[in-house]
């Protein structure tokens, strides 16, 4: 069947119908994603500029934080301008961008998600060869696989989305362009598509989390010959990746094992992983990590002294 695009843009029904309730939400996500985006530039330019913040650890930390700000401006600024106006439209090619880059710089977090848990593999059952592994340019090569994952993965998707039809009712419920939403409103039959949709985004998922699992299962079962004092340390570092990738995955999996059909909690959990995941990161990893906080501080000292100047 000819590709049909009758419809040339969708209306989004948002997260609620309540003006009074909009109005109060524009304030909140406004001042979410702006932490957002702080939060996460604060991390990059701290590991950029400190020298104690020069293992790859920290290299991959800067590069998801990165990627959060990105994978969160997908979705944060469109949602914060609707919560302004009565008619929350987007065209339809701007629908497609806008699911192209966020399961792009999805599929990147978690790639590098899993890279990460790899790295703390290596520095705690390997550490005398930790420098030859994961060197630099290894680092570098390894975030680039992370980047081309996340496109080819985008790609699959929007790739099973574009050849279906558009010819019938253009109003989502939702705040933006999401898969499954998308999928109610083609003019049809999208049950092996919709089945392919998810064995894409929840093999990925499920693949990626078992590595990381598997990963920590072999770092547990090593610290087993360390003393006390060496798995508190050593476990130390993989607690803020450990809590990452639960607040990461925990909606993944939530979106994409199950049926492909919409369910009338799946904006709060939308909510959930593009707002509050990489809100919380950037706390994550610096609350509970000594040399962030010491590398924070004395880029604070840094910039007052010039600020004096």
């Amino acid at each position: 069947m000819a590709r049909i695009h009758n419809v040339t843009e969708f209306i989004f029904l948002g997260l609620s119908p309540s003006r009074e309730a909009q109005k109060v939400c524009f304030v909140l996500f406004l001042l979410l994603y702006t932490a957002v985006v702080l939060g996460n530039s604060l991390i990059v330019l701290t590991v950029m500029t400190s020298r104690s913040l020069g293992s790859p650890m920290y290299f991959f930390l800067s590069c998801l934080s990165f990627v959060e700000i990105c994978y969160s401006s997908t979705t944060a600024p469109k949602l914060i301008s609707d919560l302004l106006t009565e008619r929350k439209a987007i065209a339809l090619w701007g629908c497609m961008t806008q699911l192209f880059f966020m399961h792009f710089f999805g599929g990147a977090e978690i790639f590098l998600l899993t890279v990460m848990a790899y790295d703390r593999y290596v520095a705690i059952c390997r550490p005398l060869n930790c420098r030859t592994i994961m060197n630099r340019q290894v680092c570098v090569v390894l975030v680039g696989v992370a980047w081309v994952g996340g496109f080819v993965h985008s790609f699959a998707q929007i790739l099973l989305l574009f050849h279906l039809p558009f010819c019938g009712p253009n109003v989502i419920d939702h705040y933006f362009c999401d898969l499954l939403p998308l999928l109610k409103l083609a003019c049809s039959d999208t049950f092996l598509v919709g089945l392919l949709i998810v064995a894409n985004g929840g093999t990925l998922s499920v693949i990626s989390f078992g590595i990381i699992l598997a990963s920590y299962v072999v770092i547990l079962l090593h610290l087993r010959t360390r003393s006390s004092e060496g798995r508190s340390k050593a476990l130390s570092t993989c607690g803020s990746h450990i809590t990452a990738v639960t607040l990461f995955f925990g909606p993944c999996i939530f979106i994409y094992m199950r049926p492909s059909t919409t369910l009338s909690g799946d904006k709060m959990v939308a909510v959930f992983y593009t707002v509050i995941t990489p809100l919380l990161n950037p706390v994550i990893y610096s609350l509970r990590n000594a040399q962030v906080k010491k590398a924070m501080k004395k880029l604070w000292i840094r910039t007052t002294k010039l600020d004096e100047k």
